[in-house]
């Protein structure tokens, strides 16, 4: 489907519900070409391609009386963009609405959208990646799992290398006038091998991802990688119970920055599930954190031009050396708060927009490399994985099964596994006394290596 063609689908599913007596309504219709393969060994465990072409369809309607306050809403979706199944969605969207409780703080932003005719180049997509060749594509898997292989005899097997590549295109309208599309495409290698020595087998893995084919690291690179992240972990024992400084690597710190986002979404906070609902502008971490949200990151996985009610993207500073500044808003959340969006609406398909995070990270500071922090550690743990959810974000209680390396003297001693660290997220925050001069993007989310100064490390 071409551009024009899809903005016609998403033009059409607007005016069709208008004229059957919405007194708002916007469309979205996400178009995605993918594959997917995975390789084991020397063979294929499967390649697959798809292609997605769906609509949806938010309808806000008044009830019967029409001089009541707020409007009620519906959302549906559908993968059939003919003329008449999009008529009928948008009349069987405004019925469904009609029927919901009325809201009084529902509806579409006042203005400010986005120009759809001067919308920044944010290098989402390489027109070189146009047509992916997944001959090629699974050539990088099997370069990276024979990489890994060749490490070291004792890589025995894998659980695969997988690559990955998506080409997607947005179109958004609503009636209050604005229509806009954009393109993206992101592109995966991962690779999971597995050592065995006489103690037991262990699993680690590495990836590599990015906006670009271009822009992935060597295949061989991410394969060795993932082999020595695994052969580090052989012997892997647990430690006593105690309390210790713990030091969160690039894998495992951005989990720390989400958590923080996900409390300060705005939905989370008139609702009162956020142990920050009463913080903004106090002192909430250390002076070395800073973390950021922003949408319009050049080559950042989640970056858009406009977010999922059409207001522009922006860089919002969430946590400000150590003071909370801002709360992460769509329209809905920002009535409710008294504020205005911050331009970051989430919006699927089939549901209706509510927060999410663009590209969020945490500021790197002056701690330097991940090597420079435990050298200065004299004795403590380094967390590579983290497992099990164990975040409160009512009360802010953080407990999670963990695995890691063990510092002694400023060095690596021995491998961890079987522990649980735990704390309560702001304390964390709080005790954050060093963070790393190094940003490693592996996703959305990004952190440089950080240390807490103190956590409870359960063990035997």
């Amino acid at each position: 489907m071409s551009g024009g063609d899809a903005s016609a689908v998403v033009e059409r599913a607007i005016a069709h519900a208008l004229a059957c007596g919405a007194a708002q309504a916007d469309a979205v219709l996400v178009e995605a070409d993918s594959v997917e393969a995975r390789v084991r060994s020397e063979e294929i465990d499967f390649v697959k391609q798809a292609r997605e072409r769906s609509l949806g369809i938010r309808v806000l309607a008044r009830g019967p009386d029409a001089s009541e306050p707020g409007l009620r809403s519906a959302v549906t979706s559908t993968s059939d963009l003919s003329g008449a199944a999009v008529d009928r969605m948008a009349e069987e969207s405004v019925a469904l609405a009609r029927a919901t409780a009325r809201d009084a703080h529902a509806g579409l932003p006042e203005g400010s959208f986005a120009d759809p005719q001067a919308l920044p180049d944010l290098e989402l997509f390489d027109e070189k990646d146009r047509h992916v060749d997944v001959e090629a594509r699974i050539e990088d898997a099997f370069r990276a799992e024979r990489a890994a292989r060749a490490a070291d005899p004792r890589i025995v097997n894998s659980e695969g290398s997988q690559v990955g590549s998506e080409r997607s295109r947005v179109v958004y309208g609503n009636s209050a006038g604005f229509l806009g599309s954009y393109e993206s495409a992101a592109h995966s290698l991962f690779s999971e091998p597995l050592a065995h020595d006489d103690a037991g087998m262990q699993r680690d893995y590495w990836m590599s991802v990015a906006r670009r084919l271009s822009a992935l690291d060597d295949p061989a690179a991410v394969g060795r990688h993932a082999a020595e992240r695994a052969l580090r972990r052989l012997g892997a024992r647990r430690v006593p119970t105690c309390e210790a400084p713990v030091i969160f690597d690039a894998v495992t710190a951005p989990s720390l920055v989400r958590q923080l986002a996900s409390c300060a979404s705005g939905s989370a906070v008139y609702r009162g599930v956020s142990f920050l609902a009463e913080r903004l502008g106090e002192v909430v971490a250390s002076p070395g954190v800073t973390i950021v949200d922003d949408g319009r990151l050049p080559g950042g996985l989640g970056s858009k031009p406009f977010d999922g009610e059409g207001l522009p993207t922006r860089r919002n500073t969430i946590v400000d050396a150590g003071r909370l500044r801002s709360w992460l808003l769509d329209t809905y959340s920002g009535r409710k708060l008294g504020m205005a969006s911050t331009g970051n609406a989430a919006r699927a398909v089939g549901s209706a927009p509510g927060v999410g995070t663009t590209n969020v990270w945490l500021e790197p500071g002056d701690g330097g490399s991940l090597d420079d922090i435990i050298a200065a550690t004299g004795r403590g743990l380094l967390v590579t994985e983290l497992i099990g959810m164990g975040f409160n974000a009512v009360t802010g209680d953080y407990s999670r099964g963990a695995a890691g390396l063990w510092i002694e003297g400023g060095e690596i001693a021995f491998p961890v596994e079987e522990i649980t660290i735990a704390g309560h997220l702001g304390d964390m925050l709080a005790a954050v006394d060093r963070v790393g001069s190094q940003l490693e993007w592996l996703g959305s989310a990004a952190s440089p290596p950080l240390r807490v100064a103190s956590m409870t490390i359960a063990g035997e």
